[in-house]
């Protein structure tokens, strides 16, 4: 199993007139790997993965595996039903997956213990790693650190992505977890606390924009360059403030659009962004230099 450390990109999912643009896609996921990113992830809720279909996510997988220039890559299967995300994986599992994303149940709002009995389920029905991926805000429900620590106990259960903005639990995760475990910032402003407490990386929504960028960041961290991930922490903050100014993808899709590799569509429910929002991204990524 390829170690997870670093920066992953939750990768997004280019539209033209409504259809998939598999071209742009893959034109990204090469951005991606010359900006020295350590792992991809396809088909996570960056990249409106439910208004997909089962062929488009096939082939955004496909091209994905590719073009990944042998990295990483982890899918996301993660529905609120543990029907359909076991037939996700199998779906998915024989186009090259080398690791499964998988949300907590949204919607069903479960208890702790039903969060514990759906991921057993899910992790029995593949020999792929799983990663958990915490994120209250989108789910409604927030899973636990005892809960996460318990999944952790489970062989092929190998990382959790945490965006639940809950530093105490997520400091409770690092100092607990068994040996191997991966903790990983789902949120790119709070990657460079986290690492500093521990943390191997981030799946990251910024990198969509600044691969290179953020890399440096995490890899700064990871060899103990505290001082220059400060530095290039405090230059991206706006754009990882900007990223959430309105719902994720529509603000990193937006830029992508003014930078010129994508068309700036969405699939509903989601729109475009909005004037002022689109304007307040065009404005920080000048001030970055990528116009």
């Amino acid at each position: 199993m390829k170690m997870l450390k670093g920066c992953g990109t939750a990768l997004i999912t280019p539209f033209k007139n409504g259809a998939v643009d598999y071209d742009a896609f893959a034109a990204l996921v090469d951005r991606q790997v010359a900006g020295g990113i350590d792992f991809l992830v396809p088909l996570g809720t960056t990249g409106e993965t439910p208004c997909l279909t089962d062929d488009e996510k096939i082939r955004v997988l496909q091209i994905a595996k590719e073009h990944s220039n042998g990295l990483p890559v982890m899918a996301g299967v993660g529905t609120n039903c543990l029907e359909q995300t076991i037939a996700n994986i199998q779906l998915l599992e024989p186009h090259g997956v080398d690791y499964f994303l998988v949300v907590v149940p949204y919607y069903n709002k479960p208890p702790q213990e039903g969060m514990y009995q759906y991921y057993k389920a899910v992790a029995a029905a593949t020999t792929k790693p799983i990663v958990l991926y915490n994120v209250p805000g989108r789910t409604g429900s927030n899973m636990t650190a005892e809960t996460t620590l318990r999944l952790a106990q489970i062989d092929n259960i190998v990382a959790v992505k945490e965006a639940s903005s809950k530093r105490e639990q997520i400091l409770e995760i690092l100092k607990n977890r068994p040996e191997g475990f991966v903790v990983l910032s789902g949120n790119d402003d709070e990657t460079l606390d986290l690492m500093q407490n521990g943390a191997e990386g981030v799946i990251s929504v910024a990198s969509n924009i600044v691969p290179s960028m953020v890399v440096e960041l995490t890899h700064a961290m990871l060899e103990g360059k505290t001082e220059e991930a400060q530095k290039l922490h405090d230059t991206l903050t706006p754009l990882f403030r900007d990223c959430f100014i309105e719902s994720n993808p529509i603000p990193t899709k937006a830029a992508l659009s003014a930078m010129g590799f994508i068309q700036n569509e969405c699939r509903l429910p989601l729109v475009p962004a909005s004037q002022g929002a689109y304007d307040q991204m065009l404005g920080t990524i000048k001030e970055l230099g990528l116009l």
